[in-house]
């Protein structure tokens, strides 16, 4: 047995990681050195002047010091002038030394490194192929994947979607990617152009966000989802209320195809929408009908309408007043019961939404407290599940349409999310990463490095308008390829016949189930006979009794 290490060499082990004159670092020594070197250097200047040239330098460094020891933010500063401020340049180099060097390529928070390389491949029409097998551990627990068939198919069917129920005078033939949310002021203009530019080159569509329709968004001509947050810009009053004649003028737009009605999204669910002042322009300002100078703050709720039969009634308003255009609404699931009261809602007066948009709590967005962002909120798949399965149960699926908006980046992120239950998907961070976005994290500091979540013009001005709309166009086309290649591996000819027994996840080393065991379905109408699972069906009761 080795002998005890002596008590200074175990602390120089454990505590010295620093170089010495670093740790000894004091006020002290810092006085001595500051007036030694001021001393040296103009006695070393009587015999030799050039060396004066660097007194200015080192007053500066001296005046810094004497800065930080009599300041009363920073500790670290106060303790260990000018030096100090290496901690804190270290500090903020941290997340691009983690992100270059340091994190896996499969490292999942907020998109793995091997995601936004494929979209970024794609979007440059780059080599995608993958040499010398999979990157992933397939005995991983998570681990995924689609069940192919023996016999496959080459399915072109199934490309474009119908929205728009028996209600709806003007449907529209959706794309089965398009682009999620996302307002003029968290983006750039030229952000906003290329999106839109993007989609009308690939004839798939842009949802505005709920900042209001912008000239960055009609300029282009891509096809329009309008979507109506609580804070109703673009169609608001004085008073910060819904007004209708100014919803009516927006709505009639040819480039609206769709208006979405935005009860909640899933990064900041139950809290509205935040633009940061740093981020408010004028023109941002006079769109959106706020005052310039403070933080907007979209409120919590909606004041147009109140619970699930107001906002059938409100949407089936907004419908009459576009002209016929469908109307949905988007949500992140919640309190169960109050989503099943909307669903009791349907059937007691008839109204349905034309779609439904599911947003998960893992979804992005521009500024949201860590609170909300990490701990509020369902996760996707079971939001989205649940959303379906309930449809379903209580018998009101046939006429909606359901939309995925949660991390697609892939072909097989969108086949998996159509095996779930939805009818076509959204990406907000993938179009992003098409755009050039580097995922720097700086959408709420008004300094993206690309341009991209920013309204400084000296940044945005980056952004070539004209070559990221070909490479959303291209992002686009490419991942729906994939997924229609998924779609044939399998068997299917179409991906309407996608469902949950088609895709699998390892639950443990030895153990693999299809997502049809994980999240088994609800039979048509069982809700309405009593013989849905049990506890769903104490929900659908309990909602039925608050109605």
């Amino acid at each position: 047995m080795k002998p005890d290490l002596p008590l200074r060499v175990t602390e120089r082990a454990i505590y010295h990681r620093v170089p010495d004159f670093l740790d000894h670092w004091s006020r002290r020594t810092f006085t001595i050195t500051a007036v030694g070197g001021v001393a040296t250097l103009l006695i070393g200047g009587v015999f030799w002047w050039p060396i004066w040239v660097l007194l200015l330098p080192w007053l500066a460094l001296v005046a810094l010091g004497v800065r930080d020891m009599n300041q009363n933010h920073h500790a670290v500063l106060r303790n260990y002038p000018v030096l100090g401020h290496l901690r804190y340049l270290f500090e903020s180099l941290r997340p691009e030394i983690r992100q270059y060097f340091v994190e896996d390529d499969r490292e999942q928070t907020p998109f793995s490194r091997q995601d936004r390389s494929l979209v970024y491949q794609r979007a440059k029409e780059a080599l995608e192929t993958q040499p010398f097998g999979t990157r992933r551990v397939v005995y991983e627990v998570g681990y995924e994947f689609v069940s192919h068939s023996l016999y496959p198919k080459h399915a072109e069917e199934g490309r474009r979607v119908k929205v728009g129920g028996p209600e709806c005078k003007h449907p529209y033939q959706a794309a089965l990617l398009n682009v999620s949310a996302m307002s003029f002021g968290s983006l750039s203009p030229e952000a906003i152009r290329a999106l839109n530019q993007g989609a009308r080159i690939g004839g798939f569509y842009h949802n505005t966000g709920e900042g209001g329709i912008s000239p960055y968004h009609l300029e282009p001509g891509g096809d329009l989802v309008w979507q109506i947050g609580t804070g109703y810009f673009g169609c608001r009053n004085h008073d910060g209320g819904f007004d209708a004649e100014r919803f009516k003028d927006n709505a009639h737009r040819p480039a609206v195809k769709m208006i979405e009605v935005k009860l909640s999204q899933g990064a900041k669910p139950a809290h509205g929408g935040i633009l940061p002042a740093s981020k408010l322009t004028p023109e941002i300002a006079a769109i959106r009908g706020v005052p310039m100078g403070r933080d907007v703050l979209s409120p919590p709720g909606h004041t147009a309408f109140d619970g699930p039969t107001g906002l059938l009634e409100f949407v089936a308003h907004l419908r009459e007043l576009s002209g016929g255009k469908p109307v949905g609404f988007k949500l992140c699931v919640g309190n169960p019961v109050e989503w099943l009261t909307i669903c009791h809602a349907m059937r007691k007066t008839g109204l349905r939404p034309d779609f439904i948009t599911i947003d998960g709590a893992e979804g992005g967005t521009g500024a949201a407290p860590v609170e909300f962002s990490d701990f509020v909120g369902t996760p996707l798949d079971e939001g989205l599940s649940f959303v379906h399965d309930t449809l379903v149960g209580a018998d009101l699926r046939d006429d909606i349409v359901l939309i995925s908006a949660g991390k697609i980046a892939s072909g097989f992120h969108v086949v998996r999310q159509l095996a779930l239950g939805a009818d076509l998907c959204n990406a907000a961070r993938a179009m992003m990463f098409a755009l050039g976005c580097i995922q720097a994290l700086k959408c709420n500091t008004n300094r993206c490095p690309v341009g991209v979540a920013t309204q400084d013009p000296e940044l945005s001005q980056a952004l070539d308008v004209p070559n990221k709309a070909a490479r959303v166009a291209s992002f686009q086309t490419r991942t729906v390829n994939a997924a229609m290649e998924i779609v044939g591996a399998v068997g299917l000819p179409s991906p309407e016949k996608l469902r949950r027994y088609h895709v699998s996840r390892r639950i443990s080393p030895t153990e693999v189930r299809t997502l049809a065991e994980i999240y088994p379905d609800i039979p048509k109408g069982a809700l309405l006979t009593g013989e849905g699972p049990i506890r769903v069906q104490r929900l659908w009761e309990l909602a039925g009794n608050r109605l």
